[in-house]
């Protein structure tokens, strides 16, 4: 028979052991991506161990849409566009093979789309040649990349298109960022905007209203948490997905916003698993976060 000592020691360690330090959580999580796992988050006034590879660089895929949309209603606010002004779009902006909803829509194109709309879609609903012609219209990747530089974000690297990610596999690994410096472009869009307090409104709106990535950062928070978000993916080549990705703010029950980047990448998991894996990193996160008020 155990001593009582023992005993009262096992009780008394038991739950800290089930428990264990968040960082450590989320490494044992990562592994099964059989990848690479980029993780940072922030909640002010809390310290919050969550960092797994902070300032490595993964291919951000279409997370890069949402410093292209900041930069965008940057160019509004300066009076160089208006979000009701038609943008052409061309023939020569189609392109086969990629994700579209205004493509599929218009496939002869020649038709003229509101700037608001192409944000929409860019954004919302991660359109590839809504999000070229937006690149386009503002004079390419260096133009994002001159605006993420101005907000002292050099650690994102804007340098291609979607149809450049599209027709060459390598290129996706020059479009890449630090998580810390999405999650530091995150934090500021919830509380020191580098826009205007409508257009950050609108910029949250239409990731609020995202449909992509229901089962990544979403999927295991309690149902009705607001969620304002980004997704990015690469599909799979020879069994290995180069970027499955989930950038946002969780609104807490507090009101407090919760930014976090998760990055999978290169991994030989499937698709279900990575996006469980990127799941169940945030459920942890957030549970951590209600756990440190």
């Amino acid at each position: 028979m155990r001593p009582l000592s023992f005993l009262v020691l096992f009780t008394l360690t038991a739950p800290l052991i089930a428990q264990a330090p968040l960082h450590q959580q989320l490494a044992t999580i990562a592994k099964d991506a059989h990848g690479q796992v980029f993780v940072a988050c922030s909640l002010p006034g809390v310290a919050l161990d969550c960092n797994l590879n902070p300032h490595g660089h993964p291919p951000m895929q279409s997370t890069f849409k949402l410093p292209l949309a900041v930069a965008l209603l940057q160019q509004v606010e300066r009076g160089k566009l208006k979000l009701d002004q038609p943008i052409r779009f061309l023939p020569s902006d189609r392109y086969p093979g990629t994700y579209s909803p205004l493509q599929d829509a218009h496939p002869e194109a020649n038709v003229d789309v509101p700037l608001h709309d192409l944000l929409q879609l860019s954004v919302g609903e991660s359109d590839n040649t809504a999000t070229d012609i937006l690149l386009r219209l503002i004079g390419g990747p260096q133009a994002v990349q001159e605006s993420m530089n101005k907000l002292a974000l050099p650690a994102i690297h804007v340098r291609d298109s979607e149809r450049g990610l599209h027709d060459d596999f390598q290129a996706q690994y020059r479009n890449d960022a630090e998580p810390a410096a999405m999650v530091t472009l995150l934090r500021m869009l919830a509380d020191h905007s580098p826009l205007s307090a409508e257009h950050t409104a609108l910029l949250n709106r239409w990731m609020t209203e995202s449909s992509t990535g229901p089962h990544r950062i979403k999927g295991l928070l309690p149902a009705g948490t607001p969620v304002a978000h980004k997704t990015g993916t690469s599909g799979e080549h020879n069994g290995l997905a180069p970027a499955t990705n989930d950038v946002g703010l969780i609104t807490l029950p507090n009101g407090q916003r919760l930014a976090l980047a998760i990055f999978v990448t290169d991994a030989h998991a499937d698709e279900t698993t990575r996006d469980a894996v990127i799941a169940r990193i945030a459920k942890a996160i957030y549970d951590s976060a209600l756990a440190s008020r």
